[in-house]
């Protein structure tokens, strides 16, 4: 990472963390310098508008996640064409439980993350010009698809879209719904095995295994 990328992801967690305490508001250039203990005007020096300001924020949340997925050994990149790799049960039951333990890691370390996520998501309803935010789920969709057809699904290009938005809103329950309430305390190993037999009974659904 050169000094200019360097800088520009240092910016970017400043302005997470910021989307994360206090939403769209409080994100400007100036609280961004502040957040990040830089001299005002920097953060308008590297990214000029708000829209650059929200982009970086996007493609550093990309970055990070694909290292929380890297880290639990599940895929980050398209999958490769032709046939997919058959799955055995044992597969999924890995499967499950990497994908709860980023679930659970994004409820705890990674909740500013989450939180800044929405945050974007939410903002690009409003602003058609950040619509491309939308995509960086496509690899997700695309990896999950193939992952379902290798475990034998009767339709894995509609099942692999369920089961991404069943995730993403297990993690948005437990993060700002109701699921708050009553899911056991993030971070804990009963979080962990729950967020895995939920996940793991879907694939069980989607699949017969």
């Amino acid at each position: 990472m050169n000094d200019r990328s360097a800088r520009v992801a240092a910016l970017a967690d400043a302005a997470i963390a910021l989307l994360a305490e206090g939403g769209m508001r409080a994100l400007t250039h100036r609280a961004v310098d502040a957040r990040a203990g830089v001299p005002v005007g920097t953060t308008s020096a590297y990214l000029r508008t708000r829209q650059a300001l929200i982009e970086a924020v996007v493609r550093r949340l990309v970055d990070l996640d694909r290292a929380d997925l890297t880290d639990r050994e599940l895929p980050t990149d398209a999958p490769p064409p032709g046939p997919p790799p058959r799955l055995t049960p044992a597969d999924l039951d890995h499967l499950a439980v990497a994908t709860a333990q980023v679930l659970d890691r994004w409820l705890t370390d990674g909740r500013d993350r989450s939180l800044a996520r929405y945050a974007c998501l939410l903002e690009a309803v409003h602003r058609p010009e950040l619509r491309p935010i939308l995509a960086h789920g496509t690899v997700l969709r695309e990896q999950a698809r193939a992952l379902l057809a290798g475990a034998g699904a009767a339709d894995p290009r509609r099942q692999g879209d369920q089961f991404v938005a069943f995730v993403d809103g297990l993690l948005f329950d437990r993060l700002v719904g109701a699921g708050a309430l009553s899911a056991p305390p993030p971070g804990s190993p009963e979080s962990r095995e729950d967020l895995r037999s939920a996940i793991r009974a879907l694939l069980r659904a989607f699949t017969g295994t």
